[in-house]
């Protein structure tokens, strides 16, 4: 399986930066993870946004965007409850 390339877009890096280091961290390592596996265990399909995801991290959600035709996981949205 072909590795992805991860972007985060800046509102999503502001918003790890305002996060305790040790869920920033988890957070991190989830990112990390979708350039591995871009459907991990427990994702869901976003409806509204073209090729758009949602996984959880503990009580956090991350928001993200599959570009399999040029191997990207663009991360849009990191955030606590159902963001959307």
């Amino acid at each position: 399986m072909p590795t992805y390339r991860t972007d985060i877009k800046p509102s999503a890096q502001k918003a790890l930066g305002k996060l305790d280091k040790p869920i920033a961290i988890s957070i991190i390592k989830k990112i990390n993870g979708l350039a591995v596996d871009p459907y991990p265990s427990g994702f869901k399909k976003l409806s509204g946004i073209d090729n758009a995801y949602r996984v959880r991290t503990g009580d956090y959600r991350v928001i993200y965007r599959i570009f399999s035709d040029v191997l990207v996981v663009e991360v849009i949205k990191i955030g606590l409850g159902e963001l959307q």
